[in-house]
């Protein structure tokens, strides 16, 4: 179990699925935890597991900015951020708007170049960080109905080589998580049917969940995965073999 009892950990979009496991996961390993959430948020939740949150739109670069200095003040440093925001407005190309296709790549993409950028400033000064993007298969091998969500995660791959490649020199990893199937709130939604379709192309044939995916991202930003950087790993059960 990886200690992170000195390490300030940031993650967005923490309010529910994959993010709030991440965020549940550093805190037991003795992290301050601080997430963020756009829309709403069970506060009295989150403080009883002791985790800050702030809300804030990642796609506003203003709002991240104004966020990432308060939290500077009070704690000092932010060693690790977790990109976790991220929205969709699946539909097919030929009738999907412009509104649509820019909503999610102003969150997802553009999202990650806005907190990454305002929070290595402070990772490099003192030679240190770890940023850990969530990006998708879907960014890796494209879905239908998501061309929007897929060119905006394969966009995350593409941001997360460039800017490990930019910092490595200043002791920043910059890592990405690549889901496949994850059981949470949104996925409850589905029905029986569509669960198992896909299931049948997970050759582990069982879904993901949050914590199998906190344990990676625990892992990137530990400094066992101090020789890593630029690379994105696929959590999928092994849908994507390549």
């Amino acid at each position: 179990m990886h200690d992170f009892k000195e390490k300030l950990v940031l993650i967005t979009g923490g309010s529910r699925g994959i993010g709030k496991a991440i965020a549940e996961s550093f805190a037991e390993s003795g992290a301050t935890v601080i997430v963020t959430y756009k829309n709403a948020i069970d506060e009295e939740y989150f403080n009883s597991k002791n985790i800050k949150h702030y809300k804030c739109d990642v796609a506003d670069e203003k709002s991240v900015q104004e966020m990432v200095d308060a939290i500077v003040k009070e704690h000092t440093k932010i060693d690790v951020l977790v990109n976790n925001a991220g929205i969709t407005k699946d539909g097919l190309l030929m009738r999907m708007s412009v509104e649509d296709w820019e909503a999610v790549i102003d969150t997802n993409l553009k999202g990650v170049f806005n907190m990454t950028k305002a929070v290595t400033r402070g990772m490099m000064s003192k030679r240190y960080g770890k940023v850990v993007n969530i990006t998708s298969i879907s960014g890796v091998m494209g879905n239908p109905g998501q061309t929007n969500y897929s060119a905006s995660k394969a966009g995350v791959i593409g941001f997360t080589k460039a800017a490990a490649r930019e910092l490595a020199a200043r002791n920043i990893n910059i890592n990405a998580i690549a889901p496949g199937f994850i059981e949470t709130e949104m996925t409850d939604k589905l029905t029986d049917e569509v669960k198992q379709s896909y299931l049948n192309s997970i050759p582990m044939k069982r879904f993901g969940s949050g914590s199998d995916i906190a344990n990676v991202v625990k892992f990137l930003a530990s400094d066992d995965a101090g020789y890593i950087t630029g690379q994105t790993i696929i959590a999928d059960g092994g849908i994507v073999m390549s």
